[in-house]
């Protein structure tokens, strides 16, 4: 069972804000679990870490992503950060469920590949991303009320994302099932 200190200690690391494009010191990179995403510097071996060997179980809620149209939802990037983030610091990936539940200003952002370029005229910028995450083992949700509200189809979907009955759905069974939740 995931302790309460760990759900605050979890809940303030998204409040740091997202890095993704900012010029960042050379330490910073990507990898070790996300190549191309979620750059992330080394800390001291002694840094407080999450507990190796303990299962964690974290929901990300995105309901937005960058100011700028067509461009790399920021907050997905986040995600990646995390999981690059811990797989650089020792802690086994297989101790770490990862679920993310987009919705709202996010619709658009798990289109697939075809389907983004049939609506917008342009490439997909986070189609790569998703495809990585979900090589990482995150399972990618969006919100059905979203999905119908923008006349998303469920065929319009990229590959390995998972339609919802409801963001508020995923969120309330969630967390009664003990996830922590990083909004």
């Amino acid at each position: 069972m995931i302790r309460r200190a760990s759900k605050v200690l979890l809940a303030g690391f998204l409040f740091a804000g997202p890095i993704g494009a900012q010029n960042l010191p050379d330490d910073f990179s990507t990898g070790a679990a996300i190549p191309n995403h979620g750059p992330v510097a080394p800390q001291p071996s002694d840094a407080f870490n999450l507990v190796p060997g303990e299962a964690y179980r974290v929901l990300f809620d995105v309901a937005f992503g960058s100011k700028d149209e067509h461009a790399l939802n920021r907050r997905l990037e986040s995600v990646a950060r995390f999981v690059n983030l811990h797989a650089r610091a020792g802690i086994d990936p297989e101790d770490v469920r990862i679920e993310v539940v987009t919705h709202g200003g996010t619709t658009f952002d798990v289109l697939s590949r075809d389907a983004y370029r049939e609506r917008f005229g342009v490439d997909h910028p986070n189609i790569d991303l998703l495809a990585a995450l979900q090589a990482a083992g995150v399972t990618v949700y969006l919100c059905g009320q979203s999905a119908s509200a923008q006349g998303v189809a469920p065929d319009e979907l990229a590959p390995g994302v998972e339609l919802a009955h409801s963001a508020m759905t995923v969120l309330v069974r969630r967390q009664s099932e003990g996830w922590v939740l990083l909004p």
